[in-house]
Order: structure tokens, then C-alpha cells, then sequence
């Protein structure tokens, strides 16, 4: 794979191998929560057609009534059980991902860490974060309703092959609308996502600059700044929103006419004696349920497409335009430390004193053929030096003075003497 680009498959792939154990457990205590849903159907089949047949007693009653309550039962502690962990598993996916991108900010020089303002950076390990999660939390309710629906339909086609069949019908119209609204789905949420950022980083300025604002006496220039970009985030928020909505309402909507369809045709075989009250007690019971899988579908479908952006993002925060950061960095399976106490509740060990070690007082600075580049601008042409060939000498007890005019290269000097900003040629030596 490409080191440069990331796909939203192999994201997900490898984001679901972080911890196999925590995914596949979740899946597990998931498909144990949903196929619970399949009990029911069945006890409410086997005590409608009891009553049909007129064979009701009073302990058969009992025991379907104990069945519909630990049925209940079973279900809430699976549910419990099954929120308990999603939440450790949601919880490792984000920390994973924040942990990954700000190692890879520090490992660059702290004079060029971030390649936008704080809060645009900020909205990247929130909102991106955060839809990245949902994304690969939601593979396990994909495969968990996978499972319950292939169980579900198994049951169904038993019962009526044909009645059965129409169930497929929305499955196919919800596939079809989401490969065609992909790409304007990835562009309304790239659009809405750089407009939140924009804001965002609009925030953290004006805070930051709040006695300058003042004494330039720019109030009333930088509200309006402020709402102008606030006025584009509302335009691209609410297109997106509204996007989704209407493929939202195709999808459900979809199903509703294929559920339709399903009881007008269980009427017409109850009518005709092929098909029980329990019969139709229990495709009632399972309906919703199987056009919550197919409306998933349609959801599940649609973040993912929009998924992609969010990695596109992360992927260029980290690598602020640099070439050599590879993509696989932000999804590298970095030990978390998510249980245990903190260090401050750790007990105290001993520490025996030392004797410091004698440290020589520095004497001078010496600097020879100092020279650092900023690199390429984005049409490929070449950068003017930020310092060239710069030679100094400072000895202990001296004051020295650099001046130039604004662009000359001094504080660029003093990143490159501390470090901030790693040096293209020449020597420092303390």
C-alpha cells in the first residue's frame, strides 16, 4: 500500500485490529443482544397459534409468560453487558488515533508543529476523531444485525418463502441510492468540515488577541469577520445535514414500502389458510427489526463514504506537507495505558539522593556556516534561504545584538540555534 494515502477499507481494517479481543467481543455480546430479539417472535408464534388451536391451559400460559420475562431479562443484561464494553472499545479507537496524530505533531520541530491554527487543529482530533469512531464502531452493529437478519430471514422464509422475498426489495433500492449520492455526500462533508474549522480557528485567534483587537479599536471588523465565517459553516452545516436527510428518507421510506407490501401480502395468505395468526404474529414481530437492518445498510453506507474525508483530514494534520510521514502512522497499534491507577495515585518509591555532577560553566557559541531552508512553496518553486551561511561567536559575559528588517531571518536563527527548527548545513557548538 501507498505510504501516502490511506483507504477508508484498510482504515477500518486495521482500526478493528487494534485490540481483536475488545472488537470480537464486542461483536459477540452485540449479536447476543440483537439475536435476543429473535425469541420473542417465536414465543409469540407458538402462544398465538396455541389459542388458535384452542389448547391453552393454565401451565402452558405460565410457562410462555416466563418465557416472554427472562427472555426480557437475558436481553438487558446482554444489553448492559454489551454497552459496558462498546464504551472501552469506542474509548480505545479515539485515544488511539488523538495519541498517534499528536506523537507525530511533537516528533517535528516545535517551531513548525502545526500547519494551521490551533482550533482548526482542535476540530480535527474532535469532530474527525469522533466520526472516525462512530465509523468503526459501527462495523459491529453492521455485522451484528448481519448475523440477526440472516437468522431472522432463515426463520421467515421457513414460514413463507414468497412473503419472505419482498423483504430483499428495499435491501436492493438502498444499495443502488447510496452508490449514487457518494460523491456528493464527500463533498458536503468535506465542505462542512472545513467550515467548522474555520470557525474554530477564528475562536482561538480572536482569544488570543483580545488586547490587540482593542487597542486597534477592531471590534466591530472582527465580529463581522466572525460572522461571515459562521454564516458559510451554518450554509454548508445545514447542506450536509440536509443531504443526509433526504437520503435518509429514501432509505426509510424504502423500507416502510416494502413492510407494506409484507402484510398486505400475510393477509391474503391468512385469508386463504396457508398462514397462522402466529404465523403473522411473528412476521410482525421480526419486520421491524429486518428493515432496521435495511435501513442500516443505507447508514452505514453513507458514513463510510464520508469517512474517508475525516482520514484525509488526520492524515494531512499529521504530516503538516511533509512527505516522509507514512500513512500507516496514524493507525499504528500504539500501546494505551486505559486501566490501572494514575501515576499520581501510585505509591512513592524510594529515591536515594546523588551528588549533582559538576557541570562546567558554558564559555562560548560558536556558529559556522549556519544555513536553513524552508523548504518548497506549493507551486514547486524554491524558497529564498530563511538564514544562509550565517558565522558567529559568543563568548561568556558578552551582549550581542542581531538586527535586520522584518523577513531578515532572526528569529528563524534563534529556532535553528535552539533546536526548533533542524538545521540544512553548517555547525553549532556550545
Amino acid at each position: 500500500m501507498s505510504t501516502q494515502s490511506l483507504g477508508t477499507g484498510r482504515f477500518l481494517w486495521r482500526m478493528t485490529h487494534y485490540r481483536p479481543w475488545l472488537y470480537w467481543v464486542d461483536n459477540f455480546l452485540w449479536t447476543v443482544v440483537y439475536c435476543a430479539r429473535l425469541l420473542p417472535g417465536l414465543v409469540a408464534q407458538q402462544a398465538f397459534d396455541t389459542l388458535q388451536r384452542g389448547t391453552a391451559d393454565p401451565p402452558a400460559i405460565a410457562w410462555l409468560a416466563a418465557a416472554f420475562v427472562g427472555v426480557g431479562l437475558a436481553a438487558a443484561v446482554a444489553e448492559t453487558a454489551g454497552s459496558t464494553w462498546d464504551t472501552h472499545f469506542r474509548f480505545s479507537m479515539s485515544a488511539v488515533l488523538q495519541r498517534n496524530m499528536l506523537a507525530e505533531i511533537l516528533r517535528r520541530p516545535g517551531a513548525r508543529a502545526l500547519d494551521r491554527s490551533p482550533g482548526e487543529a482542535l476540530s480535527v482530533f474532535r469532530d474527525d476523531v469522533e466520526h472516525a469512531e462512530n465509523g468503526t464502531d459501527w462495523t459491529v452493529d453492521m455485522f451484528s444485525l448481519t448475523v440477526f437478519a440472516i437468522a431472522a430471514m432463515a426463520i421467515l422464509v421457513s414460514v413463507n418463502a414468497t412473503i419472505t422475498i419482498f423483504v430483499f426489495v428495499p435491501l436492493v433500492a438502498i444499495i443502488a441510492v447510496a452508490q449514487v449520492a457518494t460523491r456528493r455526500l464527500q463533498q458536503s462533508r468535506a465542505a462542512s468540515q472545513v467550515a467548522t474549522s474555520r470557525v474554530t480557528g477564528a475562536l482561538g485567534e480572536i482569544f488570543g488577541a483580545v488586547q490587540a483587537v482593542q487597542i486597534a479599536r477592531a471590534e466591530q471588523g472582527v465580529v463581522e469577520h466572525f460572522r461571515r465565517l459562521s454564516d458559510v459553516r451554518r450554509k454548508t452545516v445545514l447542506r450536509e445535514r440536509a443531504f443526509s436527510l433526504l437520503t435518509g428518507s429514501v432509505y426509510w421510506n424504502t423500507v416502510h414500502l416494502g413492510t407494506g407490501m409484507i402484510l398486505l401480502l400475510g393477509a391474503n395468505a391468512m385469508s386463504e389458510g396457508t398462514f397462522t395468526v402466529g404465523d403473522f404474529a411473528l412476521f410482525v414481530s421480526y419486520l421491524g427489526f429486518v428493515t432496521e437492518f435495511s435501513g442500516f445498510i443505507g447508514l452505514f453506507l453513507t458514513q463510510y463514504k464520508q469517512l474517508g474525508v475525516s482520514v484525509a483530514r488526520m492524515l494531512a494534520l499529521m504530516r503538516a506537507g511533509a512527505t516522509n510521514v507514512p500513512a500507516e502512522a496514524l493507525v499504528d497499534s500504539t500501546p494505551l495505558d486505559l486501566t490501572g491507577p494514575l501515576p499520581s495515585e501510585m505509591p512513592a518509591s524510594p529515591v536515594r539522593a546523588s551528588a549533582r555532577p559538576a557541570v562546567d560553566p558554558l564559555q562560548r557559541v560558536e556558529v559556522t556556516g549556519l544555513t536553513y531552508r524552508f523548504g518548497r512553496a506549493r507551486d514547486g518553486a524554491e524558497r529564498a534561504p530563511g538564514i544562509d551561511n550565517v558565522s558567529l561567536r559568543l563568548r561568556r559575559g558578552e551582549f550581542t545584538v542581531i538586527t535586520g528588517r522584518v523577513g531578515a531571518g532572526k528569529t528563524t536563527l534563534l529556532r535553528v540555534l535552539l533546536g526548533l527548527l533542524p538545521r540544512d548545513a553548517g555547525e553549532i557548538r556550545w
